[in-house]
């Protein structure tokens, strides 16, 4: 089959198309004739050596298809060949065939795309995982979302927004902020023109926000602390901007945070699962019902995996990327 694959150089990895062997699914798995595979900031890190995938894995990047199951492992019997599905993956999804855990499929949504379908298991998974599984969001609380017009913000915007919460966001560009506030985020802050911390501070008149879902950390954590309400959670998903930060403990203790993180491609099948599981039951429904919809910047090809990781790095896109594996 072919496939990209990550050559390490002087200076980085470099993704490069070449031929691997088709992989066999183990008992518990499927394979995938893949369709579309989403890209994802994940697969960058891994590139840069900063995110290996876990023991077993395959060192082909890419987290997320769809497509069609060819085969499936002798204990699987909630799927048979033919059935067309979307999966998440701990690796391999850059390639036209690539295993997955059986429990880790779910059907394509009604009315969706084999190309849409492949931009949504990563980022649904983080923010079903993070925002409802850890930060316990409820009908009528406040979310804030940095990075607002990324492939994770535009899934947390549309789906706390469906259940009922309030958005505010940040972007870096006026484009961005409209795009946000278009699917209904309640106010799109611009990081490059304004404080948000002063910002939030002005929409929630000093109340602050009960949750903030952030993948920059660096600088933003105590900027973090500061506009979170009273029993407010913060959510660390990534630390784009450094893994270190200073922390007013006083802060935590007066307003009685929750701080958690969490990362998604090393937890177990079983973990993963029940994510699934809720995804199926609750929030597919909402996509075939086009309450919610993936948002999806540019379809590439599969040979220009590569173009693909340079338009994450330049951040002018809104929404997700996707290679066109199979037409």
């Amino acid at each position: 089959m072919q496939a990209i694959e990550i050559k390490t150089t002087d200076d980085g990895g470099q993704l490069q198309l070449t031929q691997r062997p088709k992989p066999e699914p183990e008992p518990h798995q499927v394979l995938i004739e893949v369709y579309a595979a989403g890209v994802n900031r994940p697969d960058i890190m891994q590139r840069q050596g900063v995110y290996p995938p876990p023991p077993g894995a395959s060192d082909i990047p890419g987290l997320e298809v769809a497509g069609v199951i060819v085969a499936v492992g002798n204990q699987v019997n909630q799927w048979q060949p033919g059935d067309t599905v979307c999966a998440l993956v701990t690796g391999g999804g850059y390639a036209e065939y690539c295993v997955a855990s059986a429990a880790l499929c779910l059907p394509v949504p009604e009315g969706l795309s084999l190309i849409e379908a492949a931009a949504l298991p990563e980022t649904f998974f983080t923010v079903w995982s993070n925002v409802f599984d850890r930060g316990q969001l409820q009908p009528g609380e406040s979310l804030l979302v940095h990075g607002g017009a990324s492939g994770i913000g535009t899934t947390a915007i549309q789906l706390a927004n469906a259940f009922g919460a309030t958005v505010y966001v940040t972007a870096g560009s006026e484009e961005k902020c409209q795009f946000c506030e278009q699917l209904d985020a309640a106010s799109a802050i611009n990081y490059k023109q304004q404080d948000f911390v002063t910002e939030i501070d002005r929409l929630t008149h000093k109340k602050g926000v009960n949750i903030v879902l952030d993948m920059i950390a660096g600088p933003y954590f105590p900027k973090n602390l500061k506009i979170l309400a009273e029993e407010g959670r913060l959510l660390q998903i990534a630390i784009q901007q450094g893994a270190k930060s200073e922390i007013n403990l006083w802060t935590v203790m007066c307003k009685r945070l929750l701080i958690t993180g969490s990362t998604l491609r090393a937890r177990s099948d079983e973990f993963k699962a029940e994510i699934a599981r809720k995804l199926k039951e609750r929030v597919w429904p909402l996509l075939e019902s086009a309450t919610v919809k993936p948002v999806i910047y540019k379809v590439l090809p599969l040979e220009q995996a590569e173009l693909a990781h340079q338009i994450i790095l330049q951040s002018q896109h809104i929404g997700k990327i996707v290679l066109r594996v199979k037409t």
